[in-house]
């Protein structure tokens, strides 16, 4: 009697790889980009991991619906050109997304792999593709609907205008983008630092919309250039706003006014897009601070921070009114700023801020927390403890707890409802507002949130539009004016 034939084991899935990176004492002193990106072998690696679902839940994860098998089988197969094009059927800004998307709480969450392990690395593979293509590719560019004969404004080039642009004028409409600075991006190039995205990427994505035929038009603020009614009667006939959130939020405490007190908003934008820690070569002043605290707890928080300590801050700390378990930033954000020194001073509330009698900062007085019951936010609510006042020896405070939406579309646009925060009431699906041919998503409408989020809402309002714009609306109206959620409580 023969013997039963064994099945052959199943060869071993590799772990979840590392992405290689700077080491924390060498980046601490400089803005380059942290993590160095995967290589080919490492991506093939990764993909490998995929189970190939036949009813993959990651794409559900996903705001803007990237066909995350298709493309992570071809970077297994080695086509990285041909992964590239399956992203950017939907996704118009992969090699963004890939770095600051938090995909650990919406495609990766989902992966089946996660149940008893680790997922697959979603948004590495995906910077991966990105910019292996935009390194070796051939420049080409999709396949576009014929031209419809129809004009859309899209205010703000943020994350959200962009998006919409990019789909709209895929959709065969011409689309020209309104933006109020001297560069194209929005929050990716004022907000973001260098060492997270670097603005040669950002700019390498809005080279590729223009390729696609979308027009930029730069320094042009609309609300003072001139009204979203006038766009209206005059070339365009649609206009969608996605103009974020870029109104900083303060603590209301005594001694804001002080010099060397800065909204983050402020910062990072000193920073960021006016090169600041370039100075002299670029010539934008800002502080060069002995000991900085920064206060708040989200991903613009920890961006601050990492911003002072490069900037040759001797001590940097985090102030954050709870515990590090109820911080809003992404656990790799905070990681990398522990890794780097950052002093966590958690459970800490600031109540006023010290000057030293010539109008410049000189210390932080705070207060100790402890967690009580839960707020409305479903976290713990932190509470005093009595007679545990301190002080922190500062020169440098910025104030990292939220922003509020950009007034100047709402105050100067007749007939846009907003609602009691500012925020400009939108259907949530069709991003259609209480104007007819008026659209708006991201920020301005949800309150601060994330860039991938911002993303899909301008993908649903281009689908929305381009519809509008087939179809008018027989009795006038948009349909709109939904009540929005108040934002988040920026101090988390």
């Amino acid at each position: 009697m023969s013997p039963e034939k064994k099945k052959p084991a199943k060869k071993p899935r590799p772990p979840r790889q590392k992405m290689p990176e700077q080491a924390p004492e060498e980046r601490a002193k400089n803005f380059l980009e942290v993590p160095y990106g995967y290589t080919p072998e490492i991506a093939e690696t990764e993909a490998s991991r995929c189970l190939q679902c036949r009813k993959p839940a990651c794409v559900q994860g996903c705001p803007v619906a990237v066909d995350i098998p298709g493309f992570i089988r071809r970077v297994a197969e080695g086509d990285y050109l041909g992964a590239a094009r399956v992203i950017k059927s939907t996704n118009s800004l992969p090699a963004v997304c890939g770095r600051v998307c938090p995909q650990e709480e919406q495609c990766e969450q989902l992966c089946v792999l996660a149940r008893k392990g680790e997922s697959v690395a979603v948004g590495r593979l995906e910077r991966f593709a990105a910019d292996y293509e935009r390194e070796h590719g051939d420049g080409s560019v999709p396949e576009k609907a014929p031209p419809s004969g129809k004009r859309v404004a899209v205010v703000g080039s943020g994350p959200a205008g962009l998006t919409c642009a990019g789909d709209l004028v895929k959709l065969g409409h011409e689309v020209t983008v309104f933006e109020a600075l001297h560069k194209a991006g929005g929050v990716l190039v004022y907000g973001i630092p260098e060492f997270r995205l670097p603005k040669a990427i950002v700019q390498a994505e809005v080279d590729y919309l223009k390729s696609l035929g979308v027009k930029v038009e730069l320094n042009r603020p609309i609300g003072r250039s001139e009204t979203i009614d006038e766009l209206l009667e005059g070339d365009f006939d649609a206009v969608f706003v996605g103009t974020g959130a870029g109104l900083p939020y303060f603590l209301g405490i005594d001694g804001e006014n002080l010099n060397g007190v800065y909204s983050a908003n402020e910062y990072l934008t000193r920073s960021n897009l006016m090169k600041a820690y370039l100075f002299p070569e670029y010539e934008t002043p800002i502080i060069k601070a002995r000991r900085v605290a920064v206060i708040g707890g989200g991903n613009v928080a920890m961006d601050a921070a990492r911003t002072a300590l490069r900037l040759g801050a001797e001590k940097v700390s985090v102030v954050y009114r709870r515990s590090r378990e109820e911080m809003p930033a992404r656990n790799e954000e905070i990681h990398h700023a522990e890794e780097e020194g950052i002093d966590f001073q958690l459970l800490t509330n600031p109540t006023r801020i010290l000057g030293d009698g010539n109008g410049w900062v000189q210390g932080m007085e705070c207060l100790r927390m402890q967690l009580g019951e839960p707020d409305d936010s479903g976290r713990r609510r932190p509470v005093p403890i009595e007679g545990s006042e301190f002080v922190m020896d500062v020169d440098v405070v910025v104030v990292a707890i939220g922003n509020g939406p950009n007034p100047l579309i709402p105050q100067t646009t007749r007939g846009l409802d907003t609602s009691k925060w500012g925020n400009i009431n939108a259907d949530e699906q069709s991003g259609q507002t209480s104007k007819p041919g008026v659209f708006a998503g991201g920020d301005v409408v949800t309150g601060a949130a994330t860039v991938i989020l911002a993303m899909g809402a301008g993908r649903r309002s281009a689908a929305a539009i381009d519809e509008y714009l087939g179809r008018p609306l027989e009795d006038g109206t948009s349909g709109a004016g939904s009540s929005q959620e108040p934002p988040a409580d920026g101090r988390s």
